[in-house]
């Protein structure tokens, strides 16, 4: 079969590997059908992550048809559509028995693409399949399914959740790329009352305002502070997420937030960021982090099902699965090409 295969940091290509087997009696093989491209690959690709080593086939969010099942695989068969969770779980750990799929000692956690070879090809191995994979009703189709692997439930859970937006509430979204926009799309489910996007590109801006942002900003710090000051009687942001992954975005962040408000930080940071607790100390804050759990697929799952949210308005470019070269590079540059996420489709 073939591959994306990460090559150490900068280069990649798609390769001919071998066929994918069953390692485990939990494994099961899927025949890819549709993956996307996260802002981690791009982390990967420029050798942000160490522990992803040279060989390695990249990619964890896909929809796939089930191929070939180990003998200890209960709720999924052979021919069944399936999603690929980007988080795999062991369901049997003491991080699992809470949901903290994300956290798995049992050897899960996030695996595809990262310590395990992934989904951006042919065919994959997922293990642990009873809790890594969801049977996909035909109502939903591959588009919309592969969004919900990774990029609409991180921002749901690590951002929204995390969070704790409610109705009526000022959230401020810095950064407007993938996760920041899917923040928009699923913080609109609580009803805030306004929500305000800060970014430096002007086509992420207008992505984000068409997809229900109510103000939309550059990065300048003193204007954006003005802004959410004059939105609130200058008190700040009830909710303030992170999705960027940078010292300077965290950092402003934590400007913007009322005291006794809440910091939801999504961004994947590959430097140290400053906690300035010589100013925030008295300023009773909420700050959470966190890697997805992918709990909440199901939910997200029925909503898409019943009409009552839409993964693909997020989607701007379209490829075969043999153009994945070409996906990654219109994928890694958003402000020249618009990108926000890419589907390769087999």
């Amino acid at each position: 079969m073939h591959a994306l295969v990460y090559h150490g940091a900068g280069r990649h290509s798609w390769d001919e590997v071998p066929d994918p087997s069953l390692q485990d009696d939990t494994d099961v093989i899927v025949g890819i059908d549709a993956v996307t491209i996260c802002g981690t690959d791009l982390h990967v690709l420029r050798g942000d992550l160490p522990e992803v080593a040279p060989g390695r086939v990249l990619g964890h969010e896909a929809v796939g048809t089930v191929e070939e099942v180990g003998p200890a695989v209960r709720q999924v068969r052979p021919g069944d559509r399936v999603l690929v969770s980007c988080i795999s779980a062991c369901g049997s750990c003491r991080a699992c028995r809470r949901a903290r799929y994300g956290q798995c000692s049992g050897g899960g956690g996030w695996r595809l693409g990262h310590t395990l070879d992934g989904v951006q090809a042919e065919y994959a191995r997922v293990p642990f399949a009873d809790w890594s994979t969801y049977r996909l009703p035909r109502s939903v189709d591959d588009e919309s399914a592969v969004l919900l692997a990774d990029v609409l439930p991180t921002a749901y859970e690590v951002g929204v959740l995390n969070g704790h937006v409610g109705p009526g509430d000022v959230v401020v979204v810095v950064g407007a790329g993938p996760i920041g926009l899917a923040t928009v799309v699923t913080a609109r489910l609580f009803s805030p009352g306004r929500i305000v996007v800060v970014d430096p590109a002007a086509p992420r801006r207008d992505a984000a305002a068409a997809l229900g942002a109510d103000v939309v900003v550059g990065d300048e710090p003193d204007s954006v502070q003005e802004l959410v000051a004059s939105l609130t009687d200058g008190e700040g942001a009830d909710v303030v997420v992170e999705a960027v992954g940078a010292p300077e975005s965290f950092e402003l962040c934590t400007r913007l937030v009322r005291a006794g408000g809440r910091v939801a930080n999504v961004g994947v940071h590959g430097a140290p960021a400053s906690l300035h607790l010589e100013s925030l100390w008295g300023s009773d804050l909420t700050i959470t982090t966190g890697l997805v759990d992918t709990g909440t697929i199901p939910t997200l799952l029925r909503l898409v099902a019943d009409g009552r949210l839409d993964p693909t308005s997020l989607v701007t470019h379209r490829f075969g699965l043999t153009e994945i070269g070409r996906a990654y590079d219109v994928f890694a540059r958003p402000a020249e090409t618009g990108a926000v996420k890419v589907v390769l489709s087999r």
